[in-house]
């Protein structure tokens, strides 16, 4: 008995040390960090239950990424495919804001960066990594059919050869090769508006970021205009809605959102990008309750993009925060 459960435990420990890499490979297939949690407990279920088929011919890690993309080809034979807003619908003037939301499966969700990025020493993989889960690519890939998407993944991502993916999907390289050339050319057709920023975080950048809370918690509306691009976007999942330009941003969060005056921004790590929990200031218990999971898209000194993930029961709980923030200085 005692041999059987240090097997068990050994096989346990092989297999676990892959669920960060193999939950960001799901990531950025399913567009979700829900289900991509759920197509990895699929695939460490289905490798525990027929481990003693592994015949070696490949490693350990060749063989667990066939599985979980098997898996995701599965869950994706449904058709279906998330989106951000601005991939839904056009820009909508402030004046013609209305608050329609939709169904969660309709959304490509945040997701936090330490369960979809494992540590890495070299700081151009970290960088290739960061950028492949952030949220405009991730979008981006869902434009694609699932086979397409899988190959540019390994191959462009994780820097898988030809043959490797190749074996992987059961196929010919000469099949790979076809798959990544047409995954490219769809990319490059994405408008540049949805392929959002990859500038790196600098000490200007972290600056900025500074003012940025600065500005945002003080609801002081010059001061955000100061930091957003002219051409910046705002979007609200589940509402598909989004709007374009600092004048509908701020009119919009003087309007409609003026209720997240005094709010409190904190810190978190998402998509490879800046990001905060915005708590809004409740009337009822005191001090602040959750708001949305803020992603942000840099470039160039200024705030591209502000993505405001409202569906708090299920986000914030996945980021490990807290339900509710007390009473405390700005």
């Amino acid at each position: 008995m005692s041999d059987i459960a240090g097997t068990t435990t050994e096989l346990d420990v092989r297999l676990e040390k892959y669920r960060v890499e193999l939950t960001g490979y799901c990531y950025r297939m399913l567009g979700s960090a829900f289900e991509a949690e759920d197509a990895v407990q699929d695939t460490m279920v289905r490798a525990w239950r027929s481990f003693d088929k592994f015949e070696g011919r490949s490693s350990l890690r060749s063989w667990l990424y066939r599985i979980a993309t098997n898996v995701c080809l599965d869950m994706l034979n449904a058709g279906n495919k998330r989106a951000r807003p601005m991939d839904l619908t056009a820009a909508a003037p402030l004046a013609q804001a209305a608050l329609t939301p939709r169904p969660d499966n309709v959304w490509l969700e945040p997701v936090p960066d330490a369960r979809v990025l494992p540590a890495v020493h070299d700081p151009a993989e970290a960088a290739v990594a960061r950028e492949s889960v952030r949220l405009a690519f991730v979008a981006a890939l869902q434009q694609l059919p699932a086979k397409q998407r899988a190959v540019l993944i390994l191959r462009e991502v994780l820097a898988w050869k030809a043959q490797e993916v190749a074996e992987l999907l059961d196929t010919s390289v000469a099949s790979v090769n076809s798959a990544l050339q047409r995954a490219r050319a769809t990319l490059a057709e994405v408008p540049a508006e949805k392929k959002g920023a990859d500038d790196e975080l600098d000490e200007e950048h972290q600056a900025l970021l500074e003012r940025y809370v600065a500005a945002f918690e003080g609801y002081d509306m010059k001061a955000l205009t100061a930091l957003l691009a002219e051409d910046a976007i705002m979007t609200m999942p589940p509402f598909d809605l989004w709007l374009r330009g600092t004048p509908d941003i701020t009119g919009f969060m003087t309007t409609i959102g003026a209720s997240c005056a005094d709010s409190r921004l904190v810190p978190v790590e998402a998509n490879g990008s800046p990001a905060f929990a915005h708590y809004k200031p409740d009337p009822d218990k005191g001090g602040f309750s959750p708001w949305a999971v803020q992603v942000l898209e840099v470039s160039e000194g200024r705030v591209t993009g502000l993505h405001c993930f409202l569906d708090t029961a299920r986000y914030f709980p996945l980021f490990g925060l807290p339900l509710h923030l007390d009473d405390q200085p700005a």
